[in-house]
């Protein structure tokens, strides 16, 4: 597929509403027998993250950037991965979800397949209905408290 993909990484932990930057990084592709896996390195040994099939997540494209989505026991951790231009956003797009893609758990039993997707899509879902819920209600007291006379 590619070798390396130059990265602007942000991400935004569990409970947390505002992106932190990172820094620059490169993700590649990595195959070993019939499994991939995408690796985000910020240098030659230094691993941030990596995405296949053990992690539960949602993949989607925003723009040059590349929001990924992952649901842990604490709650949804994203990452923001900015390309340099369209074709490469759309070649990490499709890397990463052919890594994630389950396709053993696919064929074994799709019922249980979908319904797994749907519980992530659901948490992540809900993860962002609360993070928008938040900023609102912050602006709103902003806008309260702006509107109070002080004597």
């Amino acid at each position: 597929m590619y070798r390396q993909l130059p990265v602007r990484v942000h991400v935004r932990r569990p409970g947390r509403d505002a992106w932190l930057y990172i820094g620059r990084a490169t993700v590649s592709h990595e195959v070993v027998g019939q499994t991939s896996r995408v690796v985000v390195r910020t240098g030659p040994d230094k691993v941030l993250t990596t995405f296949g099939e053990h992690r539960d997540l949602q993949a989607e494209r925003r723009g040059n950037f590349v929001v990924v989505a992952c649901v842990e026991a604490e709650g949804v951790l994203s990452w923001s991965l900015n390309a340099i231009n369209m074709t490469d956003t759309l070649r990490l797009l499709a890397s990463i979800e052919l890594a994630c893609y389950r396709s053993k758990q696919l064929f074994s039993d799709p019922k249980r397949y979908s319904s797994s997707r749907r519980k992530i899509e659901r948490v992540i879902r809900d993860d962002r209905r609360k993070r928008h819920r938040r900023k609102r209600d912050e602006e709103d007291m902003i806008s309260a408290f702006g509107q109070q006379k002080l004597a």
